[in-house]
């Protein structure tokens, strides 16, 4: 059985700050575990994608400003028989930030959000709806806090300008700002529905954004088994097994709080950690086998 680690054309800007290149110490453990594993770019279309029996999404970071051609290629090499994990109706469903309702529709913890069509305009409502004197104002389709904007009522004129530019090119959400961010994101990472690990990123003073390449911090505490157990409930309330997913989120009241859940792309903290890149094996021999 042939398999391919899928990413992208690599961007310095998506790796700063990661000491370890995730992919290809995954690629090399998987090899060392015989599976028969090679890396792609999944715009490359040099490849002969019928050449592999299962696709595995790892990395495709810059999806997201290539949203059509990204999800066209998926139908196309599925249509040639390809296995690809996640499967690719979850990731079509995981695409667009409306996927947050859905989930907050099944009575699941999740921060709470409003959505803004395509051509219409941001105004001051938002604040009185969810009783906030600060909103986030973030793209349907993004990736690493890309046009994520926050909003006081006193900044309020001089942001909603920039905010109708951005509503001319696509879709926006809005949700309250959760000032527990400043004690950092939780993400939990299951592999095949099971927890391996987690990680804390905390943003780096007066900034609400945890990336790496904007200046966040990523420790690895031991996280309270209830959380666990709750962030685990988000991934049984899919409709099919993923091999990977990474659920972020904050915690309110001592309890999780759903932000994102990751089932495209997200970086998985293996750190090379062999126990971890076991974990992951394990999922992945469990949905090819």
């Amino acid at each position: 059985m042939k398999i391919t680690i899928v990413g992208y054309k690599k961007e310095e800007r998506f790796s700063q700050g990661v000491a370890n290149d995730e992919d290809t110490e995954l690629i090399n453990f998987l090899i060392s575990k015989r599976l028969d594993v090679v890396p792609t770019i999944w715009n490359d279309n040099n490849i002969d994608w019928r050449n592999f029996d299962v696709a595995v999404i790892k990395s495709p970071w810059d999806y997201h400003n290539h949203l059509s051609e990204f999800l066209n290629w998926l139908d196309h090499i599925e249509s040639l028989g390809v296995k690809v994990l996640n499967p690719v109706e979850i990731i079509k469903w995981n695409s667009d930030k409306h996927y947050l309702k859905d989930i907050a529709e099944k009575g699941l913890p999740v921060i709470p959000s409003e959505y803004m069509e395509k051509g219409s305009s941001f105004d001051s409502h938002f604040f009185d709806l969810f009783e906030a004197d600060k909103l986030v104002v973030k793209p349907c389709v993004s990736a690493g806090a890309q046009n994520t904007i926050t909003v006081s009522r006193t900044n309020f004129e001089e942001r909603s300008l920039e905010i109708n530019e951005l509503l001319k090119e696509q879709d926006y959400m809005v949700q309250p700002f959760a000032e527990e961010i400043k004690n950092g994101e939780w993400s939990f990472l299951f592999f095949n529905g099971k927890y391996s690990h987690c990680s804390l990123k905390t943003p780096k003073q007066g900034d609400f954004r945890v990336q790496h390449y904007h200046g966040g911090s990523i420790s690895y505490p031991t996280p309270d088994p209830v959380h666990i157990e709750q962030a685990g409930s988000y991934l049984k309330s899919l409709p099919q097994s993923t091999l990977y997913a990474r659920v972020d989120g904050v915690i309110i009241n001592q309890s999780f709080y759903l932000m994102e859940l990751e089932l495209i792309e997200p970086y998985l903290f293996l750190n090379g950690d062999i126990n971890l890149l076991e974990n992951y094996y394990q999922g992945l021999v469990a949905l090819i086998s």
